[in-house]
């Protein structure tokens, strides 16, 4: 939990003074911490003088409020920090809309303004400020009308992404989502599949907008692979909200690769951790035969790795170098195949073009040349079976 937390701090830019661990029998309504723990830590605060104390846990207006009277020093909660962190990761305006959405929602109830990244005015990032900065008493009524827009905004963001996700299934292609704790290597693993560049670095959440790219499995089948958001334990939920629609794209895919950071000792609770909020979207991990474990990171083992995983469907590989990817891409090619159909068709020896199309679909299992006709022999899935009947209009044949 410590290393999370300086994590979640370092992935903007913060430098940490000191870090303590709080032991508490009770939380207190209106300071969270008790007297005399409030008493020492406000010591620790005159010796380090830090320009802001962050506490691991969700802190109520009030607690905050009085800690920052208490101690003098600016107060950000677990919820705050990785509001901040969102807002500088968001690229795209969907993102970017669902940052500023959860975050007025965060401060809806608290009347002093700590998530001010997105006023023009400041120089600097979020909490920490910059020159011109000050501090803005929020007036409820604003921010009210201000979620209303946004609201509005991504309905018709959301109204557009839907017009490309129907587009994608006229295609249509096998879905293949990527998912799993933050910084597991999610868009390492993207970037090696898909010989892209997408931002990847040691850092919590530095993927937030979702990324799809077009890739050819083994048999020679397409599919579109989508890199997500990653999950943390104690996700905020004005940020679950906000986020739901994006997520909601998870429950539709034709395959689940589940990537887990195994040269982590606490692997098992991020993994689980990632099961819940997939529980939550309503999928059933354990009896889901779409869902791939992936043990990443092998490369930074010392020894041979075992698991419990009561899973079946598991690889172990390294996204670094590219140990273990090509089982990966065969177990998600042996899922995508499961929709698959043998077919026969005869071909007009004159039509190339839908002979050049059954062999870049399909895998082929037979053929016979005939003078008038080829006859062929395939596995197509069923969606690509739909599409050469339509566009070439020849029906199997038994």
């Amino acid at each position: 939990m410590i290393e999370e937390i300086e994590g979640l701090a370092r992935a903007i830019d913060l430098q940490i003074a000191e870090t303590r661990i709080v032991n508490y029998s009770k939380i207190h309504a209106g300071s969270f911490f008790g007297k005399g723990t409030r008493a020492d830590i406000a010591d620790e605060i005159k010796s380090t003088n830090p320009n802001i104390v962050i506490v691991n846990c969700s802190l109520s207006p009030i607690q905050q409020r009085n800690l920052e009277k208490e101690w003098g020093v600016k107060i950000i909660d677990r919820t705050g920090l990785i509001l901040e962190i969102f807002g500088a990761r968001a690229q795209t305006k969907e993102g970017k809309l669902q940052v500023e959405l959860a975050a007025m929602d965060y401060q809806k109830s608290r009347l002093v303004r700590s998530w001010t990244h997105l006023e023009r005015q400041r120089g600097g990032s979020g909490f920490m400020g910059g020159p011109g900065e000050r501090q803005i008493e929020l007036d409820r009524r604003m921010i009210s009308t201000r979620i209303t827009k946004l609201k509005k905004e991504l309905e018709s963001v959301r109204r557009t992404r839907d017009l490309g996700k129907k587009s994608r299934e006229r295609v249509p292609f096998p879905i293949i989502s990527l998912v799993g704790y933050t910084n597991a290597g999610k868009s390492t693993l993207f970037n090696y599949i898909t010989k892209s560049d997408v931002f990847a670095k040691d850092l919590l959440f530095a993927t937030l907008d979702p990324t799809m790219r077009r890739i050819t499995l083994p048999q020679n089948q397409e599919a579109i692979l989508a890199d997500t958001v990653g999950f943390i334990s104690d996700l905020p939920t004005h940020l679950i909200a906000a986020f739901r629609a994006t997520l909601e794209q998870i429950t539709g895919a034709d395959v689940i690769v589940h990537v887990i950071d195994v040269s982590r000792d606490d692997y098992m609770a991020q993994k689980n951790d990632v099961i819940q909020i997939l529980k939550d979207l309503g999928i059933e991990y354990e009896h889901d035969e779409r869902i791939i474990e992936v043990f990443n990171k092998i490369d930074l083992l010392d020894d041979d790795f075992t698991n419990d995983s009561i899973r079946k469907n598991k690889v172990f590989i390294s996204a670094y170098s590219g140990q273990g990817v090509d089982t990966l891409l065969d177990n998600i090619a042996d899922i995508t195949a499961r929709n698959c159909k043998n077919v026969k068709f005869e071909i007009d020896v004159s039509d190339g073009k839908a002979l050049a199309w059954l062999y870049s679909h399909g895998e082929i299992i037979d053929r016979n040349d005939a003078e008038s006709h080829v006859s062929i022999s395939l596995q197509l899935s069923q969606t690509d079976l739909d599409k050469f009947q339509k566009y070439f209009n020849y029906s199997p044949v038994t």
